[in-house]
């Protein structure tokens, strides 16, 4: 069963959106210098491999960490309203059906981190409503898990979809931030909320935010 919302919410989401993608491109006139220099040297470490959740048949291999936004946070997040950060991410597979990634992102100051990680946060758990209405035959049910308590914060949220042709994915995400930088956390795999191995990812998620910097 999915989280409906009446279109009278919806329009107040985007409402909302909007004027957090103003906080978010607004100029960061109220970083330091001291800020600033940090914030474009900046350049947070990444999850390895042995950090994902366990796979109970399969290992996993890490690919290398590369410039840009990855196409497999396209579902939930995206760019769209927000600056030309320095985005960075890292890809994670099995030998079946698996899959993770991971974006860092370093923003001008704390406080534009800080409306950053929320946008993301606030578009994976809109996004069950977001893919029903763009594919009538898929339905998405999210799930709140909670927040993990790591530096200035995280949360985990997970979504399954299911196609009127009988495919289901299941898919646990996170957005933690640490000062300047926000890290989103994506993990997937066929399946459904049963499968999903909420527990170890949380731990993976403390790892991303302590392993930043």
């Amino acid at each position: 069963m999915s989280l409906h919302r009446p279109a009278s919410a919806l329009r107040a989401l985007t409402v909302a959106a909007l004027a957090v993608g103003a906080v978010l491109s607004a100029p960061a006139a109220g970083a330091t210098p001291q800020e600033a220099a940090t914030a474009r040297s900046a350049t947070p470490t990444f999850l390895s491999a042995s950090q994902l959740p366990p796979h109970p048949t399969s290992s996993w291999t890490a690919g290398p960490v590369t410039d840009g936004f990855p196409d497999e946070l396209g579902l939930c997040v995206s760019t769209e309203g927000v600056p030309g950060y320095d985005y960075r991410y890292r890809r994670f597979w099995t030998d079946l059906d698996a899959g993770a990634v991971q974006l860092t992102v370093v923003a001008g100051t704390s406080a534009q981190a800080k409306a950053l990680a929320q946008h993301y946060d606030d578009l994976i758990r809109t996004c069950a409503d977001r893919v029903e209405e763009s594919s009538p035959d898929v339905e998405a049910e999210g799930r709140d898990y909670g927040t993990v308590p790591v530096e200035e914060g995280a949360r985990v949220r997970g979504l399954h979809t299911e196609t009127t042709w009988g495919a289901t994915d299941i898919a646990l995400l996170s957005v933690g931030r640490d000062g300047r930088t926000v890290t989103v956390v994506k993990w997937g795999q066929m399946g459904g909320f049963r499968d999903a191995p909420v527990a170890a990812f949380k731990k993976t998620t403390r790892t991303a935010v302590n392993k930043l910097y």
